[in-house]
């Protein structure tokens, strides 16, 4: 506790707000008239369109999110999204953004999914003068920009990264002379007979990467493959969205379930290049199924492959193997710009509330 300052228990430092209409998260539509804030790290979580849901701020308030222990500052009308949503309206004596970056500095033990709220009754709230609280607020606004301007510099390095990574992905794929139409069948083995779902009496932590979808699921004690593979996501939003690489290589031993088509090819070269096909292919006309997308066997053997002679894939495969390496580094690099910004704005709350 900073020395001369006073304090106030934390549901004295707070306004009652009257229970709002919320809208569940099943419900959220991508665009509408009004924001919804919920407790999810984004702003701004979907939208609604019913005005007599909205939440019209006088003046700002914290949204804490109960389950999750996110704390946003908001400044704006809006629609309260789903249960665990907490309106934290200050007190007159309290400058709502001092409040929003004392909370920001509160250590809460995690509770898992429990709801955290009962936690933070317990804090008690700094109540230095209004002229000191706007003066800290000041000098925050101005660090915060200053990380916030570090972060968002690595972030667009990284983004300009993908971005030629994505252009050169589909110069160099594009179709050419000498270029031949092959499908996967005629590239590589399929092995997804030999894929099975793991049962509960096989499903022991191990050391053996299991495979689903979109990557790892888990780690087991056994292992069905040993050998370098490709892996194509059978089901799973991913096909449509691609959160995550529908095609990607899996090496030694692993199990596999039943939901990523297994390809073992001949030549290394030949498998990469089919990864970095399906990274630049838009696949949609052959997935089935809106609210669970699948791509059947039968479907991705009728994908047609565009490939040319060896040496001219080995060349592409190289230069987008570089591109690639200087992406992954930046996205190294992202992680720890992030994470130093967030250890940065730590510090700077720690020097102003401790």
């Amino acid at each position: 506790m900073k020395e001369g300052w006073k304090y106030v228990d934390f549901m004295k430092g707070i306004q009652k707000i009257p229970k709002q209409k919320q809208v569940k998260s099943k419900d959220y539509l991508s665009a509408g008239l009004y924001p919804i804030v919920s407790q999810e790290a984004e702003l701004i979580s979907g939208y609604w369109n019913d005005e007599t849901y909205l939440y019209k701020t006088e003046k700002p308030i914290v949204v804490f999110g109960d389950h999750t222990k996110v704390v946003k500052y908001i400044d704006f009308d809006f629609v309260v999204g789903a249960d665990g949503t907490q309106l934290l309206k200050p007190i007159d004596a309290l400058n709502p953004k001092f409040f929003y970056y004392f909370l920001l500095s509160v250590k809460l033990r995690n509770l898992g999914y429990a709801r955290h709220f009962k936690l933070l009754k317990q804090v008690s709230i700094p109540l230095p003068s209004l002229t000191e609280q706007g003066e800290i607020v000041g000098y925050l606004d101005k660090e915060f920009a200053l990380v916030d301007a570090l972060r968002e510099k690595a972030g667009a390095q990284l983004q300009a990264a993908k971005d030629l990574f994505q252009v050169a992905l589909k110069q160099l794929l594009t179709p050419k002379d000498g270029w031949e139409e092959k499908t996967i069948v005629d590239l590589a083995d399929n092995l997804d007979s030999k894929r099975i779902p793991i049962t509960s009496s096989k499903r022991i932590a191990g050391t053996y990467p299991y495979y689903g979808a979109s990557g790892i699921v888990d780690y087991v004690n056994d292992y069905i493959f040993d050998e370098d593979l490709l892996l194509i996501s059978e089901d799973g939003a991913n096909l449509i969205m691609r959160s995550t690489p529908i095609a990607f290589p899996v090496k030694g031993k692993v199990w596999v379930n039943n939901h990523a088509h297994v390809f073992r090819f001949s030549n290394m070269c030949t498998q990469k290049f089919v990864e970095y096909f399906f990274a630049s292919k838009d696949i949609r006309e052959y997935v089935t199924g809106a609210a669970q997308p699948k791509l059947a066997q039968k479907l991705l053997n009728k994908i047609p492959i565009s490939i040319p002679p060896l040496p001219v894939q080995e060349n592409i495969v190289t230069q987008l193997d570089s591109l690639s390496e200087k992406c992954r580094k930046l996205e190294d690099n992202y992680r720890q710009t992030l994470s130093l910004c967030n250890d940065l704005k730590q510090a700077l709350l720690k020097q102003v509330f401790e």
